[in-house]
């Protein structure tokens, strides 16, 4: 039943990430897709984040999350399966709450790629590439893990998860996004598997 709740509680951002990723490689809104670090280096002379962490990408997190959330709200609450979902077991399941809840979701998936982002700059990793070798199973879980560990956090700020249950997401999040991004390589929604 806790890994229902999970997946439950964590159904928005999954389908937004997924519907985001269709939406950047879209020619829709092309002139926001511009790196979020403005081209810029850091004090190394490398690329902050690369190009790319758009703001095309940072706004369809954000806004697809709260379209979920709003949208299924209705559904936890025409289905009463708002008790299976943390975010409402202990706040009212409301419009305000949910359009908070997409907004944080959003925000906390895409801050949380970016220490990720801004590393494998500093190992000169080509962006959406990831390193050869030995430590190659490292950065393909770290590029899976990275976003679940915000909107893990999201979910811990509504509800007091507790650290083993937030660990559960990281490695849950972890493996989820890696199927996904599979679904995403054979569908041709991604050019890398991983």
């Amino acid at each position: 039943m806790l890994i229902v709740k999970m997946y439950i509680t964590l159904l928005v951002p999954i389908l937004a990430g997924i519907i985001n990723s269709i939406f950047c490689k879209s020619n829709a809104l092309k002139f926001i897709k511009k790196p979020i670090d403005f081209n810029k280096n850091f004090i190394d002379h490398k690329r902050i984040f690369g190009d790319h962490k758009t703001w095309k990408g940072l706004f369809g997190y954000i806004f697809f999350n709260i379209v979920f959330a709003v949208i299924f709200s209705y559904i936890w609450k025409y289905t009463k399966l708002e008790h299976l979902n943390f975010f409402y077991i202990n706040h009212e399941n409301n419009l305000v709450y949910n359009l908070l809840i997409g907004f944080l979701l959003g925000l906390f998936y895409a801050i949380f790629e970016l220490p990720n982002s801004f590393l494998k700059r500093r190992l000169d990793i080509i962006p959406g590439k990831t390193i050869k070798g030995k430590k190659k199973i490292l950065f393909i879980i770290l590029d899976q893990a990275d976003s679940v560990f915000g909107v893990a956090l999201v979910v811990w700020m509504f509800y007091p998860i507790g650290i083993k249950i937030y660990c559960l997401y990281i490695i849950l999040g972890t493996i989820t996004h890696l199927l996904i991004n599979m679904m995403l390589y054979f569908m041709h929604l991604r050019k890398n598997m991983f």
